[in-house]
């Protein structure tokens, strides 16, 4: 084990699949020669030259064709989006073609690429850079989607993503770039898909959550606990495909759960948790599930009523006193 920042352990797993297979390449804007935006690809273009590591035009629509093409004949893309709010530009690609190819081939036609890179609030890139789009993505069948919260997880699920034979939606939270955590230093660690970490065991409430609400779900599971609440915190690090059975489990000991998340609250992926509880475990309820999300307005600038617009430590507290009460 080695304590890696989230951004070096994707760049581990980038290194080390590129080693691994020679029908990789990675492509994006910027992330050759700048080394990306946020550092991830920093050193790649010199270590494995143009060939592997593609600087693209400013086109989310004509690279991700690009990248769906090279993916169909064989090879092994891996895209980075310089923020997935771009990659709405994207959508008809990535939706009606990466998702679909598969089935509309009856099975014979694979589309095994990767696209990743950051989305989500909390840096002050304002309303047209600050989209979470996971329940979007979630929403769509073919795509699996995937969020990790902390830097093994970074590694050990975009390896386990790079190996599938599927088109893999691969979220980063900006604001985890510059977290730090122990990281497997095994080229053949990787982490699966469709099982959720239990971060914290608890016996009051169950928060349901992933990639920064992890974060914060912890730092107030850790204040809550010193006024004698202890609340159990789930991961689900992959939302397609998702570990339901832990959730589950969780509420039918808890019986009581809120889903956190950073994106907008209504139709947001809080919704899809409180419904399969209801749906699976409503028996084992003593209040409603509770959503905490970000407000239902597009993300404003200035810094104050950024924070106002995104789930906090304390709300999260307000949520489980509430949940309690």
């Amino acid at each position: 084990m080695a304590t890696k920042l989230y951004r070096e352990a994707i760049r581990e797993a980038l290194i080390e699949e590129l080693d691994r297979n020679p029908n990789m390449f990675l492509m994006g804007e910027d992330i050759g020669r700048y080394q990306g935006t946020f550092r991830v690809t920093e050193g790649l273009f010199q270590k494995y030259g143009p060939k592997r590591v593609w600087d693209t035009p400013i086109s989310e629509p004509g690279f991700i064709s690009i990248a769906i093409g090279a993916a169909i004949e064989g090879l092994k893309p891996v895209v980075e989006v310089m923020t997935w709010s771009f990659a709405l530009l994207a959508f008809d690609q990535i939706i009606n073609h990466a998702a679909k190819i598969l089935y509309k081939s009856g099975g014979a036609c694979a589309v095994p690429m990767v696209i990743r890179g950051p989305a989500g609030p909390g840096k002050q890139l304002a309303a047209q850079h600050s989209h979470s789009l996971e329940a979007w993505l979630a929403h769509s069948p073919g795509l699996k989607v995937v969020l990790p919260s902390t830097p093994a997880d970074a590694k050990g699920l975009l390896k386990t993503a790079i190996r599938d034979q599927n088109p893999v939606m691969f979220i980063e939270h900006p604001r985890l770039y510059l977290t730090k955590g122990e990281v497997p230093e095994n080229p053949d660690y990787t982490v699966p898909f469709g099982v959720a970490d239990v971060k914290r065991r608890g016996r009051d409430v169950t928060i349901v959550t992933y990639s920064r609400g992890v974060i914060l779900a912890l730092n107030a599971a850790q204040q809550l606990a010193e006024q004698g609440i202890e609340v159990e915190v789930i991961d689900l690090r992959t939302l397609i495909p998702c570990d339901w059975e832990t959730v589950f489990n969780s509420v039918r000991r808890t019986h009581r759960a809120i889903a956190l998340h950073d994106d907008w609250r209504f139709g947001g992926f809080g919704a899809e948790i409180a419904a399969q509880i209801q749906e699976h475990a409503f028996d084992y309820l003593d209040a409603p599930v509770l959503r905490v999300a970000g407000a239902d307005v597009p993300m404003p600038y200035n810094k104050h009523l950024e924070a106002l617009a995104i789930p906090s430590e304390q709300s999260v507290i307000d949520a489980v006193k509430q949940v309690l009460a």
